[in-house]
């Protein structure tokens, strides 16, 4: 038989077999409610369960800093009910993590890169600061003298400030957050003098005018940034950081239950509502990638920002 039939032999078969056991389909979101890894897995869960033939829930197992609910999965039967949608952080556990129970690559099987957002640095309106070049020659003129807030100690907002006072020779003292609501109002209130995060947490308190974006760190800029130079742009070559959203299942799940998942996100986030809440609200650009593309994008993302961590003796909070 050739492989195309059989492999759409297998689908067919799969997709009865979950609807028969009754069982629920899981999405574990290895954070707490509210974030925007969160907010990604409740957005798709709808679309997946019209397509998957069940009910889908959305299961937060914050701790550890994605830890935990990335183990529940990776420790999972891989019967094609239990998947993770987990953050950008996740490429940073094995370092920042040396004693994990489990091993990313060994132990989950990639389903889809769903997409990504830049990171972006932002201070309130009134810093005399408006760009990246100011803020650099800022920096160096008073050294351990402007501070940044981020959503957490090795996190890859907090890694890529590491990166950028390595390359301007300058240092800016951190503060960790345990959160980017709290980052954000405390940026805002003046106790830092600014802060980086996802152009999803930033969005709206730009558009609002109570911060100003100083930078970007994507490929390119974002429709929503237009006006804001990239650090690329700004002469720093190579110097990206983006959020990322990716779905990954338990190691030894059947091709056939990856595939089916890999369709019914695609066609879930291809939908104009859902499309349009990702690139509007999380300001992400949507990669919709095969499980292939998404091996390929963690493998450099665990050898980036990995390290980073252990080059500078990163220890979570």
């Amino acid at each position: 038989m050739h492989t195309t039939r059989r492999a759409a032999l297998a689908l067919t078969v799969a997709a009865p077999a979950i609807h028969a056991q009754g069982a629920s389909i899981r999405i574990i979101v290895p954070f707490a409610p509210g974030g925007s890894t969160d907010a990604v897995a409740r957005l798709v869960s709808v679309g997946l369960s019209q397509r998957l033939g069940g009910a889908v829930v959305v299961d937060n197992r914050p701790g550890a800093a994605g830890a935990l609910g990335t183990e529940a999965v990776a420790r999972a039967a891989p019967d094609g009910l239990t998947w993770l949608l987990t953050f950008d952080s996740h490429a940073t556990l094995p370092a920042l993590l040396p004693n994990l129970s489990f091993n990313l690559t060994r132990d989950l099987d990639p389903v889809m890169l769903i997409g990504g957002a830049p990171y972006v640095i932002a201070a309130r309106p009134d810093k005399p600061f408006r760009n990246l070049t100011e803020l650099v020659a800022a920096a160096r003129a008073r050294r351990d003298a402007l501070s940044y807030g981020s959503t957490g100690n090795g996190t890859i907002g907090h890694l890529t400030m590491m990166l950028l006072q390595q390359r301007i020779g300058a240092s800016m003292p951190h503060v960790a957050y345990r959160g980017g609501g709290l980052a954000v109002n405390d940026t805002v209130a003046g106790h830092v003098d600014m802060m980086i995060g996802s152009a999803a947490l930033l969005a709206p308190h730009i558009a609002g005018g109570t911060l100003r974006a100083i930078a970007q760190f994507g490929p390119t800029r974002l429709p929503a940034l237009a006006q804001v130079a990239t650090a690329e742009e700004s002469g720093f070559p190579g110097l990206q950081a983006e959020a990322w959203w990716g779905v990954f299942a338990p190691a030894g799940t059947p091709a056939a239950q990856v595939a089916r998942m890999n369709t019914a996100l695609r066609e879930t986030l291809s939908e104009e509502r859902v499309r349009h809440q990702m690139e509007q609200t999380q300001q992400a650009r949507l990669a919709l990638s095969d499980p292939e593309g998404l091996r390929v994008f963690l493998e450099r993302q665990i050898e980036t920002w990995g390290g980073v961590v252990r080059a500078n003796n990163i220890r979570p909070d």
